[in-house]
């Protein structure tokens, strides 16, 4: 009996000698397994975060472009409204980075006791060209005209053959120049001084100047705040998208763009208000329609172009791909295509490719209006009072149905516009949204 204890004590201790092995050995491979994968957690991060830091220095460069304009503002090359502030008093700030492209700084900033956004060109940029990527073309000369010795009726010239060929052949030309000129006297002493006139003329080759010069005693146009050289700064629009939600950006990468549009409709301000800022967004297009100073073409009618401020009106936040008809019917001209996917200008700026001719047609398959429908129909739609619902799907439907430019097309564009616009008032004219 005594043997047989022995050997059964002898056994449980093997046994148990067996079972602290095991479980020493499982705890090595646990603890090998939790370092590998905290060590690639790491590495993934650390990755990720060189990855955006690298991103960010390459698309913020704003201490280049200050120093760049400040050098010339000090050689007496540029002047303008703004330059003193910038380069003098410091009281011109650039604050936080919103750059999409380094070859177009973005900054929120400060203007003394104004809030503003401040936006600059890097490279030798001069003259605005329509291409695939809408961007500035580099010339060899930053600044270059007018050159020394150019009479003011000599840059009133220049001004007006620049206008000209940018939004066409107009009656009404000079009074677009004579707008041009007195932005161009920065410190409205009377006189446009060789330095005021070379920062216009940079200015001028910009799209979204033209546009807020054109278009600045409309409300839903960001006011031009002062300029030196092609920097400018404009005022800051509170909201700067119709919708979605900032989260930070390591959270961005992980969450699915199906997700992500969800979020982005759920993040809104309540139906009345959207409905006015819709009805802002309607009223931009009359604006640019056919206006004063001809017809401009909105060639990218994304979310992240629009804003609001605090009462709810709607704001521009980006306009540069806010084209003259007469510059995009001409570059469509001259552009060579095999199909229509080859006559796109922007992402919403399509015409239709003339396969006899291997060239593109110069009118634009949809109207702006009819971009600006198809913007708005989701936005609009969730959370919409059940009594104008269907209404106001049947209107944005037929809105984006318009094609063409005929004169017909124009005559339903301004009933469909007109409906639209008295249909979402009469649903919030007695709120307090209103």
């Amino acid at each position: 009996m005594v043997v047989i204890f022995a050997y059964t004590e002898l056994l449980l201790l093997a046994v148990a000698d067996v079972c602290l092995s095991y479980r020493q050995a499982r705890f090595s491979y646990l603890k090998v397994k939790y370092l590998f994968f905290t060590w690639l957690a790491v590495f993934i991060s650390s990755w990720v975060v060189y990855v955006q830091y690298s991103s960010y220095t390459e698309l913020c460069r704003g201490h280049e472009c200050k120093s760049t304009i400040c050098d010339k503002y000090r050689k007496g090359v540029i002047d303008g409204s703004a330059c003193s502030s910038l380069c003098d008093k410091d009281t011109l700030y650039l604050g936080k980075c919103l750059s999409t492209k380094s070859n177009n700084q973005v900054y929120s900033g400060s203007w003394g006791d104004l809030e503003g956004v401040i936006k600059c060109q890097m490279g030798d940029v001069l003259h605005y060209v329509l291409g695939a990527e809408m961007e500035p073309r580099k010339e060899a000369a930053l600044f270059d005209k007018p050159t020394k010795g150019t009479s003011v009726e000599k840059f009133k010239e220049m001004v007006f053959s620049h206008l000209k060929a940018k939004v066409g052949e107009q009656a009404n030309l000079v009074d677009l120049a004579s707008l041009v000129l007195s932005v161009a006297d920065g410190n409205k002493d009377g006189h446009i001084s060789l330095p005021e006139a070379k920062s216009a003329w940079a200015l001028l080759q910009l799209n979204e100047v033209l546009l807020m010069i054109i278009l600045q005693d409309k409300e839903h146009t960001p006011k031009l705040l002062g300029f030196c050289g092609d920097l400018y700064v404009t005022e800051k629009v509170q909201y700067t998208s119709l919708y979605g939600v900032s989260v930070p950006w390591l959270m961005e990468l992980w969450i699915p763009s199906g997700v992500r549009r969800s979020m982005d409709q759920w993040f809104t301000p309540s139906w009345p208000r959207k409905a006015k800022i819709s009805i802002g967004l309607l009223e931009f297009v009359e604006d640019v329609f056919h206006g004063t100073f001809g017809n401009f073409l909105m060639c990218d009618v994304s979310a992240a172009n629009f804003g609001y401020n605090d009462k709810h009106d709607l704001k521009m936040v980006d306009m540069r791909r806010i084209v003259p008809e007469a510059s995009l019917r001409e570059a469509m001209r001259d552009r060579r295509c095999e199909a229509d996917e080859d006559c796109v200008y922007g992402t919403d700026c399509r015409t239709s490719c003339d396969l006899t001719k291997r060239r593109c047609t110069p009118e634009v398959i949809q109207p702006n209006l009819a971009k600006a429908c198809l913007a708005l129909r989701d936005y609009l739609l969730r959370g919409a009072p059940s009594e104008i619902r269907e209404e106001l799907e049947k209107q944005l439907y037929s809105c984006m149905a318009l094609k063409g430019t005929t004169d017909q097309m124009e005559m339903e564009h301004s009933l469909i516009l007109n409906n639209l616009k008295t249909l979402l008032w009469k649903k919030i004219s007695y709120t307090k949204d209103s």
